[in-house]
């Protein structure tokens, strides 16, 4: 892996140099192709990461159009877009954590190291309000397990205003997250947060839609993870020998907590094929998305009960 010194910011010549947003953004593209650095945290390139921290850095939305990058920067802004892409180089944090907000859904949400970072294409399924799979006017509970910051749980809220969200997840300081994005979705009225072991603590409840994003890396790609995914927490990303731990339990309660219509919907990611491997009898339905992603699973309720593991 490539290693360049950290930049010193007051240095005349740079910030002499360096004056508009678009030299800003060259600039941090470069350096992050030199630095070797991985993205798949909300960009997948070098460009694109560049562009969103020198616009978060100057306060600017990121649909900015293409004349403002002539516009020039004050003397402090131009320190502050140094500092923050240098953090990105130093510290091998993905973007989100150092901005602090992710977009999923079309809303932003505060993340740090507490939680994952969300990037499931289910972001695509709630925006269509589940449809085909749902009739979206008869969907009145949805549970979201495996939570973290609550996104996949807000999200749903806000495509179902009049439907009640339950989501849980095992880990309190992922909910002390997932609590701040209520707050600031205000969303609490429609929302609750339980803290438990996947369906811990709902004994009873039923739903028309339960969906997961658990986690499902398996111990050989864990082995192999870029160091920006380290910063996340190992427990939402880490699933056994085979990627299926958390699936398998799922699997195993999930028709407990359906109602006769309702759907499971789960990504597992590339422990897809250990999974039909694992469960031939399964008729799972994998879902397309306009806007790329795979490995997400549906299942009714109906063939859960007829094919429970």
């Amino acid at each position: 892996m490539a290693c360049i010194d950290s930049i010193n910011i007051s240095q005349p010549g740079i910030l002499d140099e360096l004056v508009t947003l678009g030299d800003f953004v060259r600039w941090g593209t470069s350096r992050f192709r030199e630095a070797e650095l991985y993205f798949g945290h909300g960009t997948d390139n070098a460009l694109d990461e560049a562009f969103y921290l020198v616009t978060h850095a100057v306060h600017l939305p990121h649909d900015i159009p293409p004349y403002m990058l002539q516009t020039r920067l004050t003397q402090t802004e131009r320190a502050d877009v140094l500092t923050l892409l240098q953090q990105r180089i130093d510290t091998r944090l993905p973007a989100p954590y150092l901005t602090h907000e992710a977009w999923f859904a079309g809303l932003s949400f505060y993340v740090d190291e507490r939680v994952l970072i969300p990037r499931s294409p289910v972001a695509e399924l709630i925006e269509a309000g589940f449809e085909p799979w749902v009739d979206a006017a008869k969907v009145t509970r949805i549970l979201d397990l495996c939570t973290g910051g609550g996104c996949i749980a807000i999200a749903s809220a806000r495509a179902f205003p009049f439907a009640q969200v339950d989501a849980t997840d095992v880990s309190a300081d992922a909910l002390a997250v997932a609590e701040k994005n209520v707050q600031s979705h205000q969303v609490g009225d429609q929302l609750t947060l339980y803290q438990g072991d996947l369906f811990a603590g709902l004994e009873g409840q039923r739903y028309d839609i339960i969906i997961s994003n658990p986690p499902y890396v398996d111990a050989e790609d864990m082995a192999a993870l870029p160091d920006e995914y380290r910063h996340e927490p190992e427990q939402a990303l880490a699933s056994g020998q085979d990627g299926l731990d958390i699936t398998r339990r799922i699997l195993h309660q999930a028709a407990n907590f359906l109602n006769p219509e309702g759907v499971l919907i789960v990504e597992v990611g590339n422990s897809a094929a250990a999974l039909v491997e694992a469960y031939p009898e399964l008729p799972f339905v994998w879902l397309e998305f306009e806007r790329g992603g795979t490995h997400v699973f549906l299942l009714t309720a109906e063939q859960l009960n007829l094919h429970a593991p």
